[in-house]
């Protein structure tokens, strides 16, 4: 395993359209083990996408705590969205910035694993907002994008640099 760097707001790659995964190999493996390794070790993230290490396939990987432990999404397709809640994010590829995004309480959501077997979950809570937050990375969406309210000290150091 290895460390990735991570891609920052203003790379273009970001914006980018994921494209799907079809070979299900030991490269795949390795992506997804070094996406968990550099989301853990380097960057204590929730989450990371595939686009956010620089490579533009369906991929995101995602570990909220107890509560579900680390599981891997590829190609998924979120297929039913329920509730809605106001959670203060932030993100790996938008170093100091944090605010507040709108997202489903609820969600059902189909994808494949590390070896290309289709399984199907329902995600709540933090682990909703979390695999949503990714899956807007696969289609060139930033979290910024979506923020409805910035978190108030993000404010004030925006305010400062002016």
């Amino acid at each position: 395993m290895a460390l990735r760097e991570i891609v920052v707001e203003g790379d273009p790659i970001l914006r980018k359209k994921s494209r799907p995964v079809e070979k299900f190999d030991e490269r795949l493996h390795i992506l997804l083990d070094d996406m968990a390794e550099t989301m853990y070790f380097e960057n204590r993230g929730i989450g990371i996408a595939a686009v956010q290490v620089g490579i533009l396939r369906r991929i995101f990987v995602v570990d909220v705590g107890e509560e579900s432990g680390k599981l891997e999404f590829i190609n998924p397709e979120i297929y039913e969205r329920e509730g809605s809640t106001l959670f203060c994010e932030g993100c790996l590829s938008c170093p100091g910035k944090n605010g507040y995004v709108e997202r489903p309480e609820r969600i059902r959501v189909r994808a494949q694993d590390r070896n290309g077997e289709w399984f199907d979950m329902e995600a709540t809570g933090l682990l909703a907002i979390c695999i949503c937050h990714e899956y807007d990375h696969l289609d060139g969406i930033l979290f910024v994008d979506k923020v409805v309210e910035v978190e108030e000290e993000d404010l004030e150091d925006g305010e400062e640099e002016e």
